[in-house]
């Protein structure tokens, strides 16, 4: 059976048009960014200021999501390869995500954006160690109260001692997280 064909990582215009959008700058100085956006225009139409503001989930320094892009793309293309969906990569531009890889992606980034960048391996195993429907679930509960990029409190903050703080080894079985959070309660 043929692959479907997608945009970006699985975002498929014909079958729903909410995706996230990942603007990735040519320049090392300059943040990525994520929006939520709920429709599609061809993508050579796309321009970066017709993005609305409040849509901004999150933005990540070069440096933070150059240790992190690799991790995510693995995961990300291994659930479309499942779905029998082309595999996407992260390119200098605009990368759509269809809704539900783009909430574990986001959540990884909530989870590193004020994080020390020592920490990010420790974040990238823990999220790993999450199923699909825990990142969706921590997703939502964080984007109902503090989803936009600016405000970093509540869930946010718990997201990043979660996914940063949590001691997880290389060598240890890697567990269910939330299982291992509430063991040490």
């Amino acid at each position: 059976m043929a692959k479907k064909k997608a945009l970006g990582f699985g975002f498929i215009p014909e079958e729903t048009n909410h995706h996230f959008l990942v603007v990735i700058p040519r320049s090392s100085k300059d943040n990525v960014a994520i929006y939520e956006r709920f429709s599609w225009e061809k993508e050579q139409e796309v321009q970066a200021d017709g993005i609305v503001e409040k849509s901004l989930k999150v933005t990540i320094d070069k440096e933070k999501w150059d240790m992190v892009k690799e991790s995510a793309s693995v995961v990300l293309n291994n659930q479309l390869k499942e779905k029998n969906i082309t595999v996407g990569r992260f390119k200098i531009g605009q990368v759509p995500i269809e809704r539900l890889l783009g909430k574990e992606l986001i959540l990884l980034l909530w989870a590193i954006e004020d994080s020390d960048p020592q920490l990010i391996p420790s974040a990238i195993r823990n999220w790993n160690g999450l199923s699909r429907e825990e990142r969706w679930w921590l997703f939502t509960m964080t984007n109902a109260t503090t989803g936009h990029a600016d405000n970093k409190r509540g869930w946010r903050k718990a997201i990043r001692y979660a996914l940063t703080e949590n001691p997880i080894e290389d060598d240890e079985a890697q567990g269910n997280i939330l299982e291992l959070l509430y063991k040490n309660v």
